[in-house]
């Protein structure tokens, strides 16, 4: 992705120290542009997310309703993605060992740019149901959205072990991955989570998979590859791939965000606007598509725009049954790209009110409902 250079002093009234600060941020935005850092600072990276363990909002309000995981799916498919996670941490508390609800709760998570909620939803359903499908190719992209080269690879090798389409095309191939590794996450000796021996047997596997399928186009199948050809920096590849599982799920705004992110990737954030534009009229609560957007925005010189992206997408991660809930659902990613945009407007004052977290005034100054 495309930096702008912040450092000309002549349009702003910030230093060098500040315009460092900010360059740094930006760097680690646009590393990994359909990503998200690890929303737990204060625990070590080195931990893997599984062993983080889930955290739990606190006082939650439907903890002792019934019909919790029912209603969390309404509230997902609707796009209120903070009383979908309240009523889905509901579901979880109430019954541990229900897998679905544990894959629905991950797979929100993610909508709601919460990547490390995200992985541990999914972990936990895939210890209870190793072979759930929707939950392996999920988690394949969180993993991938948190630079988990190696993981990610070995979640989409399971991904094909499981299916009953194309389990046979590893035959003979035992030596690939770990059978047991949907016990945890596991660091593999002398490979680095950042990248992976498996990914050209991998993409090799799915590529002949694509060749012998004939059912036609298989959706999931080419958002795997499209996955793989993001690992492997293909990213024009990996645009053919998920425009290719489009044509079978055009209302698909997950594929339209996942489109979106590859096209900026890829250094086309022209073209990725339209596709995050197109998975937000799907689905307009759409947080992490939101974020992209904003993203976007800013490597296209549009700053307001991108503001105005960010703030409704903090605003729309604060509302919760629970207000005092409202800080710890916002998530800093955005605040940090948030500050990234503001800077860019050269209008101090409104960077402060970003630095201390006053978003009802940020709202006001931007003519967004509150």
């Amino acid at each position: 992705m495309e930096n702008r250079n912040p450092h000309d002093e002549s349009v702003n009234h910030f230093g060098h120290e500040f315009w460092d600060k900010m360059q740094a941020e930006w760097e680690e935005l646009a590393r990994r542009n359909w990503l998200t850092e690890n929303e737990q600072a204060q625990i070590p990276s080195s931990v893997s997310p599984h062993e983080k363990g889930y955290y739990f909002h606190t006082d939650n309000p439907y903890k002792d309703m019934p019909n919790v995981f029912e209603e969390g799916q309404k509230k997902s498919r609707e796009g209120d993605l903070q009383n979908a996670v309240l009523l889905l941490e509901a579901a979880v508390l109430q019954d541990p060992q229900d897998s679905e609800a544990w894959q629905v709760l991950g797979t929100t998570q993610a909508e709601n740019e919460n990547e490390q909620a995200a992985i541990v939803s999914l972990q936990r359903c895939l210890e209870l149901h190793p072979n759930n499908l929707t939950a392996l190719m999920a988690l394949a992209v969180s993993l991938t959205n948190t630079g988990m080269r190696h993981d990610a690879c070995e979640t989409l090798l399971r991904w094909l072990r499981h299916n009953p389409k194309y389990k046979q095309l590893l035959k003979g191939k035992s030596h690939l991955g770990s059978p047991n590794s949907h016990r945890r996450l596991s660091h593999v000796p002398n490979v680095s989570r950042h990248e992976s021996s498996l990914l050209p047997d991998v993409k090799e596997l799915f590529l002949e998979a694509a060749q012998h399928n004939s059912d036609g186009v298989d959706p999931d199948l080419q958002t795997g590859l499209g996955v793989l050809y993001n690992l492997s920096g293909e990213f024009n590849k990996a645009v053919e791939a998920f425009n290719t599982a489009l044509s079978v799920r055009p209302e698909d705004y997950l594929l339209w965000n996942r489109l979106g992110a590859t096209l900026a990737n890829g250094d086309r954030s022209e073209e990725a606007v339209e596709a995050y534009t197109r998975a937000l009229e799907l689905q307009p609560g759409f947080i992490r598509s939101r974020y992209n957007l904003g993203i976007s925005c800013i490597n296209l010189g549009a700053h307001r725009e991108a503001a105005s992206n960010f703030l409704t997408a903090l605003s729309l991660q604060r509302k919760s049954q629970s207000l005092q809930q409202s800080h710890q659902v916002m998530s800093g990613n955005i605040w940090a790209a948030l500050r990234i945009a503001l800077s860019m407007m050269d209008q101090p004052e409104l960077f402060q009110a970003a630095n201390i977290g006053d978003l009802d005034l940020l709202m006001r100054a931007f003519n967004l409902d509150i």
